[in-house]
């Protein structure tokens, strides 16, 4: 596979930039970032390049759960994985009932980021 194209679904800047810095010296990645959920929406229809999204669950304007329920349905075969500092119970099933392919929770843990993203887009 060519080097993964992801969008981070961020509002934070922090957690955006630590991402961003991760995602691209691990995997090479090219990076796109959405501040809210709708323009996660956005990103996604005007770039069909992006194969892989990490939604945060909290965000202002539209939360990760609506994003995703609109982002699978015009683009059912594009991945998301759901990232939320909610680790309660309940937020798992809540996340994959709206349509995302995995789940993890703030604080993230980098090696179980990195082994939910290869196994989605089949990287070794």
């Amino acid at each position: 596979m060519k080097k993964p194209i992801i969008l981070i679904a961020e509002d934070e800047d922090s957690n955006y930039t630590v991402l961003k810095m991760l995602l691209e010296k691990k995997l090479s990645a090219e990076i796109f970032r959405a501040r809210n959920g709708l323009e996660a929406v956005e990103i996604t229809r005007t770039n069909e390049r992006i194969n892989l999204v990490l939604m945060d669950i909290k965000m202002p304007v539209m939360d990760g759960f609506e994003a995703t329920g609109i982002i699978k349905t015009e683009r059912k075969e594009l991945p998301v994985i759901a990232i939320t500092a909610y680790g309660l119970s309940g937020d798992e099933h809540k996340a994959l009932s709206a349509g995302c392919d995995d789940y993890v929770s703030k604080p993230i843990q980098t090696n179980a980021l990195f082994e939910k993203i290869k196994n989605i887009l089949n990287i070794t």
